[in-house]
């Protein structure tokens, strides 16, 4: 476990917690504004009144000017930046992505981010774009670990050293890469090159990025997601297991006249209202927004307030135990987020790994829902169940308890599970009282599976119209499992 990043409490994949830096600790999970040292539209020294502990700006641009150069050797990077809060710093990988070619070397950008005092330097690797054969996406995963390589053996003092993730959208080589890193040991782990993925709404691909780096990793590890900055899905890659997050959209958003929400992003010229409390749409009319002569700056600093909202809200719900329920929600403001929602819940297994075993309330948000990691740990503890004797099976009370040996409680997604767990989580869950067909279906498989973990035992089961499904016929059809319709 590194001790530069303790985890103070979790939830699915994700968590809270606590990174120490050579400028201070900041709390997970957060963003780190992206600061132009050349255009802010935001003063650095002004980024602690919207919530952010941390941040981000690029040290070969640093680098290639002159007057800024010479002023971070001289003064260092935090007066530089008017900025006394830990600073990370970009090696020029993006420039290198986007041109092909960058005018510093590893050793040379790893050198010169040690010399003007980042907290979080990082080495000059290969971002892969996502549709690049396997052949290429490995190479470019090979140089890059070779060059992490180089880094650690250059890095003295306190700089900590990010180790980023590659292998575009191969999830062997996301995978393999990212255990390689872990093994030689770096303080923060970095995912890149998922930018692409994100500008083309490719967030069941990213799903699988994510995925497959965690699983590669140390999970203590603290996790970037390089280049991710809209609140729309921060609890999603949180619930994955990503700590940290960079993005420069709330100014670019602003410059594009471009008004960010948790659920999506409008143009201001479009709005008639402005959906939000913070500072900025309290101060002023949506028309007024509009033809204000500083648009850019207001609207920048909405961008702002939401984005850190939208981390507290995240960080509140890991509190809870219900940042599941969160990423459900978040997940329907687009049909693409909901396809990254079924994807993540391809990976329930593993999930349910990390997952707490005890939380609050479970609350059912969908046909999502049935496919928790919570409903999978209850399916493979139903062997733990050892039954005999005579077992009524119902989704309500009734005056019939007393008659049966085992009283047990149906209630999908779950199952059928024994009434004296009723009130113990995650069977206290709120869930329609009319229940979809992919609640049903997983309900019933488990059913079956218990019956048929216990042939001594007798079943009956109160059924309820509300119950119908296919798969209750095969129910009908085990030797040891009676239905009698509920009087209505």
């Amino acid at each position: 476990m590194s001790s530069k990043f303790n985890i103070i409490h979790k939830d699915a994949a994700g968590r809270i917690g606590k990174l120490t830096t050579p400028h201070g600790v900041v709390e997970t999970p957060t963003v780190m504004p992206v600061i132009n040292p050349n255009i802010q539209t935001i003063k650095p020294s002004e980024m602690r009144e919207f919530g952010a502990e941390i941040l981000i700006t690029n040290s070969y641009i640093i680098y290639r000017k002159e007057e800024l150069r010479e002023k971070a050797l001289k003064d260092g990077l935090h007066v530089l930046l008017d900025f006394n809060g830990p600073l990370m710093t970009d090696s020029g990988s993006f420039q290198l992505s986007v041109y092909g070619e960058v005018e510093v070397t590893n050793e040379m950008i790893i050198d010169f981010q040690q010399k003007i005092g980042t907290d979080i330097g990082v080495p000059l690797d290969i971002p892969t774009h996502p549709d690049v054969s396997y052949e290429k996406a490995k190479e470019d995963m090979d140089i890059t670990i070779q060059r992490l390589k180089e880094a650690k053996g250059l890095v003295k003092g306190d700089m900590m050293l990010a180790g980023p993730v590659q292998g575009a959208i191969y999830k062997d080589l996301r995978e393999d890469c990212a255990r390689e890193l872990s093994e030689l040991g770096f303080d923060v782990y970095p995912i890149g090159a998922v930018v692409p993925l994100m500008e083309s709404y490719r967030y069941s691909d990213l799903v699988d990025v994510i995925a497959s780096a965690k699983k590669g990793l140390d999970p203590t590890a603290p996790v970037h997601l390089f280049g991710a900055g809209h609140p729309m899905m921060f609890a999603l890659a949180v619930a994955l297991g990503c700590d940290l997050f960079d993005s420069a959209a709330y100014a670019l958003y602003a410059k594009d006249r471009r008004y960010i929400t948790s659920r999506g992003t409008y143009h201001v010229d479009q709005l008639k209202y402005l959906p939000c409390s913070c500072p900025v749409c309290i101060a002023h009319s949506a028309e007024e927004l509009k033809k204000a002569h500083n648009c850019t700056e207001l609207l920048a600093r909405h961008n702002l307030y939401v984005t850190f909202e939208e981390v507290r809200e995240v960080k509140q719900a890991i509190w809870e135990g219900n940042l599941l329920e969160l990423v459900e929600q978040r997940c329907r403001a687009h049909p693409r987020m909901l396809e990254a929602l079924k994807q993540m819940y391809t990976y329930s297994p593993w999930l349910e790994q990390c997952d707490p075993s005890s939380k609050s309330t479970l609350f059912y948000c969908g046909p999502e829902s049935a496919r928790r990691p919570e409903v999978l740990r209850f399916g493979r503890q139903l062997e733990r169940l050892s039954i005999e004797g005579s077992v009524l099976i119902r989704a309500y009370p009734t005056k019939k308890d007393s008659d049966y040996d085992n009283v047990m409680v149906f209630k999908a997604p779950f199952g059928s599970y024994p009434q004296e767990l009723a009130e113990v989580y995650p069977f206290n869950a709120e869930v329609p009282r009319t229940p979809d067909y992919e609640s049903l279906e997983t309900a019933y498989q488990n059913t079956i599976k218990l019956v048929e973990l216990n042939p001594d035992a007798s079943f009956t089961f109160l059924m309820d119209d509300r119950f119908d499904h296919p798969l209750v016929e095969k129910l009908a059809e085990m030797a040891n499992f009676k239905i009698i319709p509920a009087k209505k």
